[in-house]
């Protein structure tokens, strides 16, 4: 018996290292992979941008899996900087937060729609549940930072894909206004629901090179 005991003691420390393990590169592992990418990611938008603006920059391409944009959130702090990697695949948002490849680009009338991770690969939107109306939303484009506020936020099942719409929740209906959707999994540790974090833009301004801060 008391051997039993002794092999069954070992068998739930080998299982609590293992999970301690899993648990660690869940959290730690898959966030400097992202970070990793992120790097490499600012550096090729920047030699981008750093080059000559075709006539209309808001027609200019963007292939699936490259850096389009930058999203600041003032109020998660001054190092709070992602690019916005174009497309929403699993291997897009391991790199970043994705923009939802059919949705509008930012500034334009329509929805521009960014999904993100909330608990892993560095988890860009681990605190989005903490905006509140009026809170601003920045994205930098090439030569532009498009200042969204807040307007709400809503619970919905996966399925509710209509959040994505030009006019959320309307598919169909013809969009007047410039808007923002953040979408990430509900609650933390869990896929079973949608938080959506919706805004408007208030205004836009040249981009600094020095990160875009104002």
């Amino acid at each position: 018996m008391r051997g039993f005991i002794k092999a069954l003691g070992e068998l739930f420390i080998t299982f609590g290292v293992v999970v301690l393990l899993f648990v660690t590169y869940t959290l730690w592992g898959t966030g400097r992979y992202t970070q990793a990418q992120q790097t490499t990611l600012a550096e090729q938008l920047d030699a981008r941008w750093a080059e000559p603006a075709a006539a209309d920059v808001t027609r200019e391409k963007v292939r699936l899996g490259d850096g389009m944009a930058l999203i600041r959130i003032p109020k998660f702090g001054k190092k709070y900087r992602y690019v916005i990697v174009e497309g929403t695949s699993p291997d897009d948002l391991r790199r970043g937060p994705g923009h939802y490849a059919r949705t509008a680009m930012p500034g334009q009338t329509g929805n521009f729609v960014v999904s993100g991770h909330r608990t892993t690969y560095s988890a860009p939107f681990n605190k989005v549940d903490r905006l509140k109306a009026g809170d601003e939303i920045l994205i930098d484009t090439r030569s532009t930072q498009y200042v969204y506020r807040v307007t709400g936020a809503q619970v919905v099942a996966p399925t509710r894909i209509e959040v994505t719409a030009p006019v959320p929740f309307h598919p169909g209906r013809k969009p007047k206004k410039k808007l923002i959707t953040l979408t990430t999994c509900h609650p933390k540790y869990s896929a079973a629901q949608r938080l959506i974090i919706f805004g408007e833009l208030d205004r836009q301004l040249p981009r600094v090179n020095d990160g875009g801060q104002k």
